[in-house]
């Protein structure tokens, strides 16, 4: 059986990174491809687990302040998790992967907004994964005000609609999110042929037809 496809969607909160996964997954599956989505941290009962201290404002308040490198052991502990329990099985059953998030998210909130750098984040991914890499990454970045503006705004309706609180990044500064958003920019000018930027501040539609290009083509290639 040819091996699936890795597929990571990466961006600030409020990028529409979620919504864009979601549509691409409904898109394919009408097509008769096998698609297995999930999402970092989460995606298994560990992951899920460690989600809840590493997203939830309230976590500092019973744990106190949560070292970087701390934050950052989890996320990889959570990912490798994930890469042994769901992505290395489908990939195996020949499915296509949609996953929200990936090491690149670690090596700009970690590397960039925490300031850990990259060669450390980069470091941590050979030894948890393996070095796995993504096939295709796509990377939502608009305006750094507008993701921030619809991040605060989907977390409030977040707390309002399920009772849950994952608004611990949001907290931080704009200087934070500026970081990081220097660091998805130089991800992806070292990676061009991996990562494929959208800068469009544009409708759901419009951004949804882009990506459907994106990934059709690639696909094809892939299985030419």
């Amino acid at each position: 059986m040819p091996r699936g496809y890795f597929i990571t969607f990466e961006g600030l909160d409020g990028s529409g990174k979620t919504t864009q996964l979601r549509r691409l997954a409904i898109s394919l599956e009408s097509k008769g491809r096998t698609v297995v989505t999930l999402r970092q941290p989460g995606g298994t009962v560990l992951g899920d687990r460690i989600r809840s201290i590493l997203l939830d404002s309230r976590s500092e308040a019973s744990l106190g302040p949560i070292a970087p490198a701390a934050e950052m052991a989890l996320m990889f502990a959570d990912r490798a998790q994930s890469i042994a329990e769901v992505i290395l099985p489908a990939l195996a059953a020949g499915s296509i992967i949609l996953c929200d998030r990936y090491t690149d998210s670690s090596e700009a909130y970690q590397g960039g907004g925490r300031q850990l750098g990259s060669q450390r984040i980069l470091a941590m991914h050979a030894a948890a994964c393996d070095n796995l890499q993504p096939d295709l990454t796509l990377l939502l970045l608009p305006s750094l005000e507008s993701s921030l503006r619809r991040a605060r705004r989907r977390n409030q309706r977040h707390v309002e609609k399920q009772g849950t609180d994952e608004n611990r990044f949001e907290r931080e500064s704009d200087d934070f999110y500026r970081r990081i958003y220097e660091k998805y920019e130089e991800i992806a000018a070292r990676e061009p042929h991996r990562v494929a930027t959208i800068r469009e501040d544009a409708s759901i539609d419009h951004i949804e037809e882009i990506i459907r290009r994106i990934v059709l083509s690639r696909l094809d290639h892939a299985e030419a």
